[in-house]
């Protein structure tokens, strides 16, 4: 086989069912084994084992297959060209490690004696992804492809999920190999560093040491990350949860590991959390972390954190990060769904009850006192009543991808998530343009459930040439844009934090005519919603159609994003607006620059 055949059948051999590509010269050897390997191995209902999806450009595709992965917990991959295809891949491949998405990028090269020369379309990839990736393979040697191949999808899958980049001359595509089948590197320091974590246990002086500190708390709080749904641990989750009665908020990434309509759910917190998740962070005595970072937009003043905490607790498969931000009084480093059987399990053994009833009844106090609302009788559409409308329909069983902006946020906030994977964001990174792209690999990777990317106008704008992608494909997705002409959460920064000086954040974007570009796109269901009154049919028409469909929505361009914790704030200082009730006096905007955007 050549080079380029293994990389294809490693690709079937891995379970892929969609490949997202762009193609050039460096990689046209793989592209054409992916075409011979799909036209000798046609289904019986005529389908291709390994479909290739072209997006507009290599940023989509990556995005593309990070959907696919965020959507389905497999490995996603991309199939990009050298050079420009390749740098064109980096912000995904960064979005990717920074929220833990095992994804496998393979980038076409110059021929290896050309490497260093500034030939066509040679970029040192390498290089450039050594700092954003997991891990990145330069494959100079031909007969190292096949176990290169193999363990680039074990590294992406294992441990903390990552972006693995591997690098193929176009030589060594070319190359006569033996295939061997089960070949793999040894990579000794990775393989022993995780089966350390893997194999990682408790014994029961360290579940005894934590049941100790919960004995002694009366208003303990399980704050649970990202790390819940890249381990698959909702379930563990919700059972620990109940059986010992603790409350649970979740970062942002943690969205969907935790029902939010649970009646222990008290959604996210953080910056933009809701009021009542970020009053529970405060008041609780006891903090149990769950694959959370304790990052700068939870955290904010990190010797304010949790203020009331007696001890912290933390379970993460990273080391790194353990104590990282807080420090904490007990720790495991390990799998979140085995550490959380294992700690049920022994509760359940030595019988332990606590009466949190007091705790209880706080907790749905601050959700009764400080529920989320906003203004309900404008007459601008206000953008939280078009979230809820769509969550009424989809009774929160809907993927939901976003881009960033204040859309994302109003996203997290309004809409119930009842399981993991159905939430899908760049959290770290906050790439704007991830929405539309994402939506199209989770619409491949779950064509049994219904996709909607809610988009800002400027956040869709950077990938706006994916929509032709959406149709070209007949995807079902569903798009909506809100749109307040501009950049909205950069206008509302401005607002608090600039005095009012909108410098480039308006961007004069009144041209653009959304709908007329979907129906130039391809799409048969485009409209424009602007009034009030016809949100209810609109949404229901919107959500019925069977194919790719498009919805601008006007919004009101004042509408922010509240609660709203500021720069250098705590909880308590946070900003709640008119319609959400504050339970002390919001720390007034100074109307300076600040370093926490």
């Amino acid at each position: 086989m050549t080079g380029a055949d293994i990389v294809v059948q490693i690709l079937a051999d891995e379970g892929l069912d969609v490949l997202f590509g762009y193609s050039g010269g460096a990689i046209l050897p793989v592209y054409d084994a992916v075409f011979r390997f799909n036209a000798d191995h046609v289904r019986e209902d005529g389908s291709e084992p390994l479909p290739l999806i072209v997006p507009a450009n290599e940023q989509g595709a990556c995005f593309m297959a990070a959907g696919y992965a965020r959507a389905s917990g497999r490995v996603g991959v991309a199939l990009v060209t050298s050079g420009p295809g390749a740098t064109n891949a980096v912000t995904p491949v960064r979005d990717s490690m920074a929220d833990s998405i095992p994804l496998v990028v393979i980038s076409g090269q110059v021929p290896t004696g050309s490497i260093g020369t500034d030939a066509f379309q040679e970029a040192p990839i390498s290089q450039i992804m050594g700092s954003c990736a997991k891990h990145v393979f330069l494959v100079t040697d031909a007969s190292t492809l096949e176990a290169t191949l193999r363990t680039a999808f074990h590294i992406a899958r294992s441990g903390r999920p990552g972006p693995v980049v591997i690098d193929i001359p176009k030589d060594v595509q070319n190359a006569p190999l033996t295939f061997e089948g089960n070949r793999e590197l040894p990579v000794r320091g990775y393989r022993s560093r995780l089966h350390a974590v893997e194999s990682a246990t408790l014994a029961d002086a360290h579940c005894a040491a934590f049941f100790a500190q919960l004995a002694q708390a009366e208003r303990p709080l399980i704050y649970a990350g990202g790390g819940i749904v890249a381990a698959g641990a909702a379930g563990p989750l919700r059972e620990f949860a109940h059986a010992f009665g603790i409350p649970v908020v979740t970062t942002l990434m943690g969205i969907g590991g935790f029902d939010t309509t649970d009646p222990l759910a008290l959604h996210m917190l953080g910056m933009h959390g809701a009021a009542y998740a970020n009053y529970a962070m405060d008041d609780c005595d006891f903090v149990f972390a769950l694959g959370a970072r304790f990052d700068d937009r939870v955290v904010g003043v990190p010797d304010q954190f949790a203020p009331k905490a007696k001890a912290i607790a933390q379970v993460d498969i990273d080391p790194a990060e353990i104590g990282k931000v807080k420090a904490v009084d007990w720790h495991h480093v390990g799998s979140l769904d085995t550490t959380l059987d294992r700690l049920l399990a022994y509760g359940a053994r030595k019988g332990f009850r606590k009466d949190l009833s007091a705790w209880h009844a706080h907790v749905a106090g601050l959700k009764r006192a400080h529920a989320m609302n906003f203004c309900r009788d404008s007459e601008a559409i206000q953008p939280c009543a078009v979230i809820e409308a769509i969550n009424r329909i989809t009774n929160g069983r809907a993927i939901i991808s976003t881009g960033v902006g204040q859309h994302q946020m109003w996203a997290a906030q309004y809409f119930d998530f009842r399981e993991p994977r159905h939430w899908l964001t760049s959290g770290s990174m906050g790439t704007m343009g991830f929405g539309l792209p994402a939506a199209i690999g989770a619409q491949l990777a779950r064509p049994d459930l219904t996709v909607i990317d809610i988009d800002g106008d400027a956040s869709i704008r950077m990938n706006i040439g994916e929509l032709e992608t959406v149709t070209t494909y007949g995807l079902p997705v569903k798009v909506v844009v809100l749109n307040n002409s501009g950049d909205g959460m950069v206008r509302q920064w401005q607002k608090l934090f600039f005095k009012g000086r909108f410098s480039a954040s308006d961007k004069s974007l009144h041209k653009k005519d959304f709908v007329r570009a979907a129906q130039a796109d391809g799409f048969e269901w485009a409209q424009r919603l602007e009034n009030p009154a016809d949100i209810p049919a609109v949404i229901e028409d919107f959500l019925a159609f069977k194919g790719p469909a498009f919805l601008e929505v006007v919004i009101d361009p004042d509408a922010g994003v509240y609660p709203m914790v500021g720069p250098g704030a705590t909880y308590a200082q946070m900003i709640t607006g008119d319609w959400i009730a504050s339970r002390s006096a919001p720390v007034a905007p100074t109307g300076q620059p600040t370093g926490m955007f």
